[in-house]
């Protein structure tokens, strides 16, 4: 997006929410959608006398994401308590890490239009959620709220970008690149619905090539990748127009109505100092040694930026086709087991792209539970490349393999769908089109050779598409120049 003499400055906080099966302060279950205030205890509810105890498995998952990221891990790091007083915050605070968090200074690189783009990270913290407010209204248009405290202390990592993104194109990239990692990790389930993945985003405009920051408004709570490119783009452009009226931006906090396309004020932004943070006084200090942190690295993965770079450098796949196989670590070794049945990199990956990711978008389903396993797929590609079917025919009878699960050569032969190769009855289907199209193949030999088409077009019909491409070209070429 272009914004003329413009440009916008944007620094995103990420909130993920962790996999773990309990909270990180206390034993009680982080699952999703049950009862409300089914899952809570004197802890999470912040009774008196009731004492917070560390989640060790949320420590190995920030250590885990830090690694990822590039950053230091501290050999020491402290949980501070955030003053805030809401409904949904039982004890009044939150316990959260602010001077010595448990990351810092690291790094992400993304793609935006072909070009990389190195994200530097500001820091990566520990802390918990607060619970979820229900607001419902009457039918005599009074309203409501009612509190829900299962969310409340769910483990949650905060991932804090320095202000290096300029447009929302490469904060999208960002946050798509930043999301694929916690999930290849397995430390988040990336779901934006849920909330378990969310954003905010400090947003401020500065003429190009200025070196100071504009005054910043922090946009709250975006969870779908379109509507932060969309309420960032809206709130670049009104900074702009607000500052080339004469006006003055001020800092606060804004929300994003996703219905109108509109920010709108929702608060004066508040500083660090209102939120009165001091050390965490029932929790000690957490020790990190390098032996944990050598232990930790040794589990990582092969992550998507690397996944990417080998599958260009093993399989000669271009990038485009490398970010969509890698973007999901289950396609990834989906595509991979197929390649090692069927070892053509290009005619897997563009299968994949156009006819299993459809069906997959479709019903919302992971690639590890598609109906057509990576055995079925690379059989169907080895009826194409042998001839025994047409490409046109084994992407018409995909969506009903990818519904039955049947095996593909089962299948072509029950429907009578084999290739026809026999150059006789070609030649046979061939001299009829000719002959009940005398005026389009005088045409063809008077020089308009495109309507080579509409007879290749023809054959295909009377045959049903099962004609063999290559031969069918052949032979009309044959007799139409004969």
């Amino acid at each position: 997006m272009d914004y003329g003499d413009y440009e916008g400055v944007m620094g995103l906080e990420v909130h993920a929410h962790l996999l773990t099966k309990s909270k990180i302060f206390c034993g009680c279950s982080t699952e999703f959608g049950a009862e409300p205030n089914s899952h809570t205890c004197p802890t999470c509810m912040g009774l008196p006398g009731a004492l917070p105890v560390l989640n060790k498995k949320v420590v190995e998952f920030a250590i885990k994401l830090g690694l990822a990221l590039n950053c230091s891990i501290s050999p020491t790091s402290i949980f501070a308590r955030k003053n805030y007083f809401y409904p949904d915050l039982p004890k009044g605070y939150q316990i959260s890490q602010y001077e010595e968090p448990i990351c810092n200074n690291g790094w992400l690189d993304i793609f935006v239009n072909g070009q990389a783009k190195r994200i530097r990270i500001l820091r990566i913290h520990m802390e918990e959620d607060a619970g979820k407010l229900v607001h419902e209204r009457t039918i005599d248009t009074s309203s409501y709220s009612m509190v829900d405290y299962n969310r409340s202390s769910t483990p949650l990592l905060e991932i804090v970008s320095e202000p290096d993104l300029r447009t929302p194109e490469e904060a999208t990239a960002y946050l798509k690149a930043l999301r694929d990692i916690l999930m290849y990790l397995d430390i988040c389930d990336g779901n934006m619905e849920e909330g378990s993945f969310r954003c905010d985003a400090n947003v401020s405009v500065r003429k190009k090539g200025a070196d100071a920051f504009g005054t910043r408004a922090e946009l709250k709570n975006l969870n779908s990748f379109r509507f932060i490119e969309r309420s960032l783009d809206y709130e670049i452009s009104r900074q702009i127009d607000l500052i080339k009226k004469g006006g003055t931006v001020i800092q606060e906090t804004r929300l994003f109505n996703a219905e109108q396309g509109v920010t709108y004020s929702m608060r004066g932004k508040e500083e660090a100092h209102d939120y009165r943070y001091f050390p965490e006084p029932d929790l000690l200090p957490v020790a990190v040694d390098d032996a944990w942190v050598e232990s930790i690295k040794k589990t990582l993965p092969e992550l998507p930026m690397e996944k990417m770079e080998r599958f260009m450098r093993e399989y000669g796949l271009p990038r485009y086709d490398v970010e969509i196989l890698s973007s999901d670590r289950e396609l990834a070794r989906y595509f991979e087991e197929v390649l090692a049945l069927f070892p053509d990199a290009k005619t897997v990956s563009n299968f994949i792209m156009t006819e299993l990711l459809r069906e997959l978008k479709n019903g919302n389903v992971s690639p590890k539970d598609s109906p057509v396993k990576p055995a079925q797929f690379a059989e169907l590609l080895s009826l194409i490349k042998d001839g025994t079917i047409s490409n046109k025919i084994g992407k018409e009878i995909f969506p009903d393999l990818y519904r039955s699960g049947a095996s593909p050569g089962q299948y072509v032969r029950e429907k009578g769908l084999l290739q026809i190769s026999d150059e006789g009855a070609i030649v046979g289907i061939i001299d009829a089109v000719i002959a009940r199209s005398p005026k389009e193949a005088a045409d063809f030999r008077a020089g308009k050779e495109k309507l080579l088409g509409f007879f290749v077009g023809q054959v295909m019909k009377e045959t049903k598409g099962k004609a063999n491409p290559a031969l069918l070209n052949e032979l009309l070429l044959k007799k139409l120049k004969g």
